[in-house]
């Protein structure tokens, strides 16, 4: 938002912007020591600007889902391989054409949680996901369908990816940091849904169950969905053996195979758990 030059005594920094346009053109106005700082990006892309970049990556985002008046959102992790049903023949390996129920689960399950979404107007229990194909298609275009919006917080990756055509413009995100990326995804989650998917799945599941864990963020509703798919892909029983993990953690998540069963867990939390 464009501050409002009547708040500050000071020169608006958007009219210096447009002032140094109209600059002669000179050995000394052509030079990178002359530009602004915030406008000059061989500047803002040293080493040293990390610590800013990071700042920045925090702020935008955050800045914009509070204009928004986003309260709490549901986070929605899932493979971006995964076809939708339509498109099962087109899978890679036979076990993804099977895991295609699950993006018809998680569109329907978005599409619920946002229809719920829009009693507060949008302010609360937003899907979000990582803006990507496969399961997060699904849970933006699901949220897209209700009539909602939804958001999508896409990273920048070697091959080319743009984001889904469901997330709402407004409320698509692109990323350099993983770091702040998954702050983001976190900072205002009220459920946590992990669907079947590949390494980037899983680290987003273990890294939230490992702050739910550890006390470092409040215990909320945390979904897998497919519980076929998780034990075999996951031994929980032997790491609970073993003695990595206690036995009570495997009370941290539960596991649905449907939208209503996610909608129900949901929606019967206790607020003070």
């Amino acid at each position: 938002m464009k501050d409002d030059p009547r708040s500050h005594p000071f020169r608006d920094s958007h009219q210096d912007v447009e002032a140094a346009d109209r600059i002669p053109d000179t050995a000394q106005t052509r030079a990178p020591a002359y530009r602004l700082a915030f406008t000059d990006e061989d500047f803002m892309c040293r080493e040293e600007l990390r610590p800013v970049r990071l700042q920045l990556e925090l702020l935008k985002p955050q800045m914009i889902m509070d204009e928004r008046g986003i309260e709490s959102t549901i986070v929605m992790f899932g493979g971006a391989r995964i076809p939708e049903p339509e498109k099962r023949d087109q899978a890679r390996t036979e076990t993804l054409a099977d895991l295609s129920k699950y993006y018809e689960e998680a569109r329907q399950f978005a599409r619920q949680m946002t229809a719920i979404s829009m009693e507060s107007y949008g302010r609360e229990n937003v899907i979000v996901t990582g803006g990507g194909p496969g399961v997060m298609e699904a849970g933006n275009r699901g949220a897209h369908e209700a009539g909602g919006q939804s958001i999508g917080l896409n990273i920048v990756l070697p091959h080319e990816q743009a984001p889904n055509e469901y997330v709402t413009p407004d409320l698509c995100f692109n990323f350099h940091y993983f770091g702040i990326r998954k702050m983001h995804f976190l900072m205002r989650a009220k459920a946590i849904c992990i669907f079947p998917g590949g390494f980037g799945t899983m680290d987003e599941m273990f890294e939230s169950l490992t702050l739910i864990q550890t006390g470092r963020m409040k215990k909320v509703p945390f979904l897998l969905f497919g519980r076929h798919f998780w034990e075999k892909v996951i031994n929980w029983e032997a790491l609970a053996e073993a003695g990595t993990i206690s036995a009570d953690d495997l009370e941290l998540f539960q596991y649905v195979e449907t939208a209503d069963e996610a909608v129900k867990i949901i929606a019967e939390w206790p607020e003070d758990c």
